[in-house]
């Protein structure tokens, strides 16, 4: 096991150095160098030798259909997808919005707030699981379970993958030998079976009156006054989700009002392989949010006892981390509020 391989590195090299005094001296550094060297060097000959013989494979599905005319904003949330069934390693996603004929939609046209797949356990005998809304991703249910993902945000932000439409095209790839493991059924409870929930929210700007201010979610183009879960909007809240939720419209130009409706999808592409825990070296995702106001609780004991309060709408921070080294694998940062 590459746990195993590593644990031995580095316990050879902390051996060395143990109960020897390492003075700041030219030789004392040549010895840390050279065990830094000789680490890096056993670790890429490692992962050389056991890279996974697995052949890397790609399924690319489409969501439902749904449409969209101009002005309009679509907020769903879709159950059960397609998606790779099984115990694999996920090693990339990419997904963008295309229309019925397969070519990509810009930005200009249709605006992605946000896309966002999260990974589930449902009931094995509940055909349609509960609707919780896009803010109630994270609370379980006694049929349908998040598994969430390792970051600090909790209840907020649970996706495995969900970026902004300032994140187009950039790349996900986790190298080798790492993947994110999904599908292991020791990991999944007792009468429930694996499930992935896509979340989509789009924006219609063909037309807009103000493209910049229907894609940041100003209430006063949209014509609001309580949001998609019935709660009234206060007068102070100026833009952001609860303005722009689904069915809403946002302010269009003179002979917009009755446009053309046209079929879209998101389009994603999923590479993948076959688990092999002899090759492949797990790693988790993390994700952050800079407008988490984290405290922690008089009788906080361990970390699942802080308080972390994620408001969704900063900038965001996914990573990759190997569980054996603690090290981000991969770094992705994008932010909401901004049109690219």
């Amino acid at each position: 096991m590459f746990s195993n391989f590593y644990r031995d590195i580095w316990e050879k090299i902390y051996t060395a150095l143990q109960g020897r005094t390492m003075e700041m001296s030219h030789s004392s550094n040549r010895c840390w160098l050279f065990l830094v060297i000789l680490l890096i060097l056993a670790t890429l000959s490692h992962q050389t030798s056991s890279k996974p013989n697995n052949v890397l494979k790609t399924s690319t599905f489409l969501s439902p259909k749904f449409e969209l005319e101009p002005g309009s904003v679509l907020n769903k949330n879709y159950y059960n997808i397609d998606f790779p069934r099984g115990h694999i390693a996920l090693k990339r996603f990419h997904a963008e919005v295309v229309d019925e004929a397969g070519n990509p939609v810009p930005l200009h046209e249709t605006y992605l707030h946000h896309w966002v797949v999260v990974r589930y356990y449902v009931r094995k005998d509940v055909e349609n699981p509960p609707n919780h809304g896009l803010h109630g991703l994270g609370f379980d249910h006694p049929d349908l379970i998040w598994a969430g993902n390792s970051g600090v945000c909790g209840n907020t932000l649970t996706q495995y993958f969900g970026l902004g439409s300032e994140t187009r095209k950039m790349d996900t790839h986790v190298p080798d030998p790492y993947g994110i493991e999904v599908g292991n059924v020791e990991e999944i409870p007792d009468g429930y079976e694996e499930g992935w929930l896509l979340n989509l929210h789009e924006i219609d700007t063909r037309g807009a009156v103000d493209r910049s201010g229907c894609t940041e979610c100003r209430c006063g183009l949209y014509n609001v006054t309580v949001d998609e879960h019935g709660k009234a909007i206060e007068e102070e809240y100026m833009g952001g989700l609860r303005c722009c939720g689904d069915g809403t419209r946002c302010r269009v130009k003179q002979g917009f009002e009755s446009g053309k409706k046209r079929g879209l999808y998101l389009k994603y592409n999923v590479t993948y392989v076959e688990w092999d825990r002899s090759s492949i070296v797990p790693v988790k995702i993390y994700i952050f949010d800079v407008t988490d106001t984290w405290s922690k609780m008089d009788d906080a004991v361990n970390a699942s006892s802080r308080g972390h309060n994620c408001k969704v709408i900063g900038s965001n921070f996914f990573f990759a981390f190997s569980p054996f080294f603690g090290l981000p694998l991969q770094i992705f940062c994008w932010n909401p509020n901004t049109l690219s």
